[in-house]
């Protein structure tokens, strides 16, 4: 979108995690050290076809905007409370889906950290900032099948302790990029 107001060209894109559009009556939750996840933040029903004990729907935006040479940035790590359902409750899973929103965290840090050290170029920003956002999605998307597959969508306990542990560690080596609100 590109908007002229007082003769400057100011260029706004926003990327979110997914290419649906979200319903203007969705409720999220944005990612917030020591708020942690309740089975009360789910109000989306059962997928019928699924038989996953609960699905968390996360999101992971950026927002950018030209003014000049002047180039800032908003990115959003959020919990879709609608699109988010559980089938199962108990502790151990929502420590579980925990983890996804965690590791959507994890990937928010990593892409304030990518967008801090690029030098914006008039000329090839676009092309820029969309491959540092596509390879954040493909690493963040990545992680969350790794983290499925290897605890088994929490079965595996042992697995799912240790990687609650490694997210854990990951959110504290990423703390200094935490700051992207």
């Amino acid at each position: 979108m590109q908007v002229l107001k007082k003769n400057l060209w100011i260029i706004s894109f926003v990327f979110p995690l997914t290419f649906q559009a979200q319903n203007p009556k969705e409720e999220f939750i944005n990612w917030q050290d020591g708020r942690k996840l309740t089975w009360n933040d789910y109000y989306g029903k059962p997928d019928p076809a699924s038989d996953a004990a609960a699905s968390t729907a996360t999101y992971l935006g950026i927002e950018y905007s030209i003014a000049n040479s002047n180039f800032s940035y908003k990115i959003t790590c959020s919990f879709s409370k609608n699109k988010s359902w559980v089938r199962y409750k108990n502790d151990f899973v929502l420590s579980h889906e925990q983890g996804h929103f965690d590791i959507t965290e994890i990937f928010a840090r990593k892409l304030n950290k990518m967008m801090s050290e690029y030098h914006f170029n008039r000329n090839t920003y676009r092309k820029d900032l969309d491959k540092i956002y596509q390879d954040i999605l493909k690493g963040k998307d990545n992680m969350q099948d790794q983290y499925d597959h290897e605890t088994n969508f929490s079965r595996n306990k042992e697995k799912q302790i240790a990687w609650l542990k490694k997210i854990q560690k990951m959110l504290e080596e990423l703390k200094k990029y935490s700051n992207y609100i």
